[in-house]
């Protein structure tokens, strides 16, 4: 077995610190793949972790989420800074791995050494991301990379859990979709930090913002609160993509100078913490249908010689 697919966890860390792009994609697919080796990997990550912008890209299908991820990166680059990708890809129905739209709709930062960019196959985990998208933002944060845009699948009533895992969440609406109609029940009124109105040349774009803007107005929103901005793009042309740019920026200096960034954060780990702490019980229990215990107390519960809540505290007692 050759050196580099053997290589521990610690080395493949250092390696892609050091900049090698084969190191950062084999530790996103050990993530992916929930590798063994995943704690190792994490525990040499966290010293390193920390540094990076992380940016949420969302918005409903068909609004130019990669077309504007692509600006932005040329954007970024354009200003010296490293910029990861995680795109989060409809799963195959035949493989469960991503489609890769967004990958070839991105092709044009293929050759970038400075820009690292992976389809992540969302695999039926809903909320827009997929399940290991946390620990992926940890990887590229370590490795280096400056800016981590993250683009969901696309966003609807439920999905936002991408607001969740940014420190800025830009939502991207377009003229003659009924986004205007739909922002309101979708909840994104509530996740997005700078709201974008993409192929802002079409008719019916103008209104879109005046709407959002009225919906925004009538939020309720401490004095001390950031206003999100309603901006428009067209992101293909490249057309408001530096003011787009200068609002992140903004609102990433209003969250380092009020406290915000940290408590954001804060509440980012303590989510991963949650849901790797939950889901190592359910793998912990994955076999409870088959104990013994359970058809007696199923049996009990029948018989009305306890009740369900009664059961149940008695099995947890017995694990």
């Amino acid at each position: 077995m050759s050196r580099r697919s053997s290589a521990s966890a610690p080395d493949l860390v250092e390696r892609a610190r050091a900049g090698e792009v084969r190191a950062v994609a084999r530790l996103v697919s050990l993530v992916e793949d929930e590798s063994p080796l995943l704690r190792e990997v994490m525990a040499a990550l966290a010293p390193h972790a920390g540094r990076a912008q992380v940016i949420g890209v969302t918005g409903s299908p068909g609004v130019g989420k990669s077309t504007t991820t692509n600006a932005l990166v040329r954007e970024l680059r354009a200003a010296g800074r490293r910029v990861g990708v995680l795109a989060v890809d409809p799963s195959s129905p035949f493989s469960g791995g991503a489609l890769l739209g967004d990958r070839v709709r991105m092709s044009d930062h293929a050759s970038d050494d400075g820009v690292y960019i992976r389809s992540m196959a969302a695999r039926g985990h809903l909320g827009g991301l997929a399940w290991s998208t946390p620990q992926a933002i940890r990887v590229l944060d370590a490795a280096g990379y400056d800016v981590v845009l993250v683009e969901t699948v696309g966003v609807g009533q439920s999905e936002i859990d991408i607001a969740a895992q940014a420190d800025t969440t830009l939502v991207l609406l377009a003229p003659g979709m009924g986004d205007g109609i739909q922002a309101a029940k979708a909840g994104i009124l509530e996740i997005g930090d700078v709201y974008v109105v993409n192929k802002a040349d079409r008719d019916g774009a103008d209104r879109v913002r005046r709407d959002l803007r009225s919906m925004l107005d009538l939020a309720q929103r401490p004095e001390e609160a950031w206003r999100p901005p309603v901006l428009a793009t067209v992101a293909q042309a490249g057309t408001g993509v530096p003011e787009l740019a200068a609002a992140i920026e903004e609102h990433h200096a209003w969250l380092a100078s009020t406290g915000e960034l940290a408590r954001r954060r804060t509440r980012r780990a303590r989510r991963e913490i949650e849901a790797i702490a939950v889901t190592a019980l359910r793998s912990r229990w994955a076999d409870v249908g088959g104990r013994t215990e359970l058809d007696e107390l199923a049996a009990r519960v029948v018989a009305g010689q306890s009740d369900p809540y009664a059961a149940a505290d008695e099995l947890l007692a017995e694990s």
